[in-house]
């Protein structure tokens, strides 16, 4: 190794720079300007030339959390980004066409250290003292209803509908505002130290160079640093998820805004319904190998309520991921990390999940134990995402088309299969410490899509059937008068954080 590449691993991180906007770059910007701006120098590389893809518009509570961490003002936030309430996602003609299914935010019933609630609602079942599994959740109820406010001690879990465009904006004021610095230009190049192998500057289309120490690849599916300059290579995931080309179109608001996101399974995809303060984000999800793309766009403009504010804008992706997010002294995050396609709306926590975990393993020299560990923990993460997507689409009812049979009949991950096999049996979930989607996600889902295990656990067996009875009746009761206090979600929005003009 010459002493110039010695150098270069030795260096201490002091200028990070990252390459690419929108969603992914602005946050990366802000959770770094917030944790560290006053040690690192932070620069942002975009081109006004290059658009980002932006439609991703749902998010799950997590988002919350990051937004603790940068002590973001939540009504600001959401007045600046058009966003409204979101307690979870109803799944229409996904089980079979016809039918639908909520997957909420919140609890449902009460847990007890031996076993979930699901196997005190299953001999309820059996004894005919239970209702239906969705009566004991305060958020599904208030999604349905149409309702939502804060509660004390959080009693409400939610998260949001926001415009990522917007979004990205908030973010870029709130970074710049801290010492972050915007850099407009194209990346020509990217420049690696021969011998290292690390990047040492991105070379800008005006003759410029920008160095650093630490490089951020937020340049989408081009994946320009982690994917063209540094050859990580990619795990393709479309064996198990087939989906790899959508549009998305904007349409006017005919009505006031749903606190849950709309997923509308179709015959080879789904449509998403996303609706903000000022318009509704509407979009489909395909196969291009099952359906054309003259009839998805034409499927998509069939399904929408409210005028186009726009032509449909295509995009094309390919689902899995990096075989290393960080590799060298390149981190990629978003898009060049990887994609799971956005049924359950992770996109945006898996940026989030990328910056947290650099920040808590943040080098003042790069530690191959450090790149090792942030590699193995995001593709654990990543990968339990895959696997809970995966199972919409595999448990299902629907053989109408070729798209569902194929589905139906295909070989899942080892992981998931376990999994599934365990619930049907047994009433348990498998759940993974750190894992995203907790047991009631895990549970809502399976028995949304069909599943109704055999067994229970036998510590329903132990209260009465009398006790078992005001056991549902307390809790069904308690949920009843909580969504009871709760106003018109939009009512609370517009006093809350009211939007002006986009």
């Amino acid at each position: 190794m010459t002493e110039e590449a010695r150098d270069i691993r030795q260096r201490r991180i002091r200028r990070v720079v990252i390459a690419g906007g929108g969603t992914a770059g602005w946050m990366a910007a802000a959770g770094l300007a917030r944790a560290l701006g006053k040690v690192v120098d932070i620069t942002l590389v975009e081109s006004e030339e290059i658009g980002t893809i932006g439609v991703g518009e749902a998010t799950i509570p997590t988002l919350m959390t990051f937004h603790r961490l940068l002590q973001i003002n939540e009504q600001e936030f959401m007045a600046a980004t058009q966003a409204t309430v979101k307690l979870g996602i109803q799944f229409e003609n996904w089980r079979k066409p016809g039918h639908a299914y909520f997957h909420s935010f919140g609890t449902t019933g009460k847990d007890h250290w031996m076993a979930n609630f699901v196997h005190f609602w299953l001999r309820g079942r059996r004894e005919g003292v239970a209702g239906s599994y969705d009566e004991y959740c305060v958020e599904l109820l208030a999604a349905l209803e149409g309702r939502f406010a804060h509660l004390p001690r959080n009693g409400i879990n939610y998260a949001y509908h926001l415009d990522a465009g917007l979004y990205a904006r908030y973010l870029r004021r709130f970074s710049e505002a801290l010492g972050a610095r915007r850099v407009e230009g194209r990346i020509a190049a990217v420049e690696t130290d021969e011998a290292s192998g690390y990047i040492t500057a991105l070379a800008m289309a005006d003759g410029s160079r920008i160095e650093g120490d630490l490089f951020i690849d937020c340049t989408g599916f081009r994946a320009l640093l982690i994917g063209q300059a540094l050859n990580v290579g990619f795990e393709d995931w479309s064996h198990w998820l087939p989906n790899d080309r959508a549009f998305a179109v904007p349409t006017a608001s005919v009505g006031d805004a749903v606190p849950f996101t709309r997923s509308i399974a179709g015959t080879a995809g789904w449509q998403w319904r996303i609706p903000l303060q000022h318009r509704v984000g509407n979009g489909i999800v395909y196969s291009s190998r099952h359906l054309d793309d003259d009839d998805a766009r034409q499927a998509l403009l069939d399904g929408v309520d409210g005028e186009p504010l726009r032509d449909p804008l295509q995009i094309r992706f390919r689902p899995g991921k990096r075989l290393k997010c960080w590799h060298r002294n390149c981190v990629a995050l978003g898009l060049a990390a990887g994609f799971v396609e956005p049924l359950e709306s992770t996109t945006i926590h898996m940026i989030q999940r990328g910056i947290v975990r650099l920040l808590q393993t943040f080098p003042d020299v790069i530690d191959p134990r450090h790149v090792t560990a942030y590699n193995a923990q995001l593709d654990d993460e990543l990968q339990h995402v895959r696997d809970f997507v995966i199972l919409h689409y595999h448990v299902t009812e629907r053989r109408d088309t070729p798209y569902w049979r194929m589905l139906a009949d295909m070989e899942v991950p080892a992981s998931l299969r376990e999994r599934i096999a365990l619930f049907r049996e047994t009433g348990n979930v498998f759940h993974a410490p750190m894992e995203l989607f907790a047991e009631n996600s895990w549970i809502q889902v399976m028995m949304g899509q069909g599943i109704t295990p055999r067994q229970y656990h036998p510590a329903a067996e132990v209260m009465s059937e009398a006790d078992l009875a005001r056991f549902f009746d307390d809790i069904r009761r308690s949920v009843r008068t909580t969504v009871d206090t709760l106003p018109a979600h939009m009512d609370y929005i517009r006093q809350y954080c009211p939007a002006g003009p986009a």
